[in-house]
């Protein structure tokens, strides 16, 4: 196998596309903005873009294999809605985009019905993956897995290393899932500590300093605390970002998943509940208590603008 299709050339689909390009793999591309794909294919060498499936399918060597890199959800099921038909028999398709493990399994009974095979994918890297490769965490069947061996050797950050076949469908999105849920909660102290630095005034600490010495050597190192003390480096109070945070799926799969299995799970509930409260879901209830403790206790409460 030396060729497929990938659809979906977003942040992470389309340093994919190179990546796999780069190795020596001919990729069919398409995506919904149809000069993406062209842009893509007229920078990269065995990249070649398409605008309607029909066409992509048609030049690939059968069996094929289709890889979705698209939002969760409706835009997903709404892309096989269109693609099922065209497959056959013994094609393969892999969601490898960030997606509820349900869906999956839903989806690959789907395929199933037609004899098409499906694998799902966590992919982790961002947009570093193009020089370091990804974190691949593939459920599936071991022939799936075995036909898409030449794929993971080139997205992965070594043939023999940085992926695993996690068991069987629905398996990778899983543990996608729960890895993000720990990202989560990892982001979270990170920022909660160098926020308790910065409080500290008397104290003039230099953030990125602190955050250099416990790159090495120290117990907290890791590679979000690399990406840490570089952005604090650019600018060492953030006074350029706006402090909002927004949320992927995956972080309330993963609490939904906790709940339901029962298994306490404090760090990544919280982290998630304070990328909640970053974008202003919890002002109201804030406001609602400054009048419960006007209300009770004759506190002062603050007008917007400022004012008392």
């Amino acid at each position: 196998m030396n060729q497929l299709a990938l659809i979906g050339l977003g942040r992470m689909g389309g340093n994919m596309a190179r990546r796999l390009a780069r190795a020596g793999i001919a990729v069919a591309v398409h995506n919904r903005t149809y000069e993406v794909a062209q842009q893509l294919a007229a920078e990269e060498a065995n990249i070649e873009a398409y605008a309607r499936f029909e066409d992509m399918l048609a030049g690939l060597e059968r069996p094929r294999i289709v890889w979705l890199m698209l939002p969760a959800g409706g835009a997903t099921d709404g892309t096989l809605d269109v693609l099922a038909p065209l497959l056959d028999a013994g094609d393969l398709v892999v969601n490898g985009a960030n997606a509820y493990y349900r869906d999956s399994l839903a989806q690959a009974a789907r395929l199933a019905e037609k004899g098409i095979d499906f694998v799902d994918a966590g992919v982790s890297g961002g947009v570093w993956g193009l020089a370091n490769g990804y974190a691949l965490m593939l459920g599936g069947s071991a022939q799936g897995i075995a036909r898409l061996r030449q794929v993971i050797a080139a997205l992965a950050p070594a043939a023999d290393q940085g992926w695993v076949h996690c068991g069987p469908v629905g398996s990778g999105h899983y543990a996608k899932m729960v890895h993000n849920g720990i990202e989560y909660g990892m982001m979270q102290a990170l920022a909660e500590g160098f926020a308790l630095l910065e409080a500290k005034r008397e104290f003039a600490f230099d953030l990125a300093a602190v955050g250099e010495a416990w790159r090495v050597g120290s117990v907290v190192r890791s590679w979000l605390l690399d990406l840490t003390v570089a952005a604090l480096g650019k600018d060492p109070r953030m006074e350029s970002v706006e402090p909002f945070v927004a949320d992927s799926g995956e972080g309330r799969w993963t609490v939904l998943e906790a709940v339901e299995h029962g298994v306490p799970a404090p760090v990544m509930t919280q982290a998630l509940y304070a990328r909640f409260a970053s974008q202003g879901r919890g002002d109201f209830g804030n406001k609602l208590l400054a009048m419960m403790r006007k209300g009770f206790g004759g506190h002062a409460v603050k007008q917007e603008g400022g004012h008392e």
